[in-house]
């Protein structure tokens, strides 16, 4: 995400569409190289769900909720 505030509402809507991910975290990350503060991207991690853990469908949901939000999902 671009900013605090975009990472905020994406966060708020997983939360409202996912209930069942459990803790969502905003976290900020600078690119790699770069001094400036503006050039930081913030993340919104999620854990995989207990009970089920990333289904392909789960996994498609998010690849399309982050496109809605001009993002990407990776795995770590």
């Amino acid at each position: 995400m671009p900013d605090r505030d975009s990472a905020e509402t994406a966060l708020e809507e997983l939360s409202a569409r996912w209930p069942d991910l459990g803790e969502v975290e905003i976290v900020r990350d600078s690119l790699a190289g770069e001094d400036d503060a503006e050039d930081a991207q913030w993340l919104v991690v999620l854990e995989a769900p207990e009970e089920d853990g990333w289904t392909t469908q789960l996994l498609s949901a998010l690849d399309s909720f982050a496109a809605e939000h001009d993002g990407w999902r990776e795995e770590d």
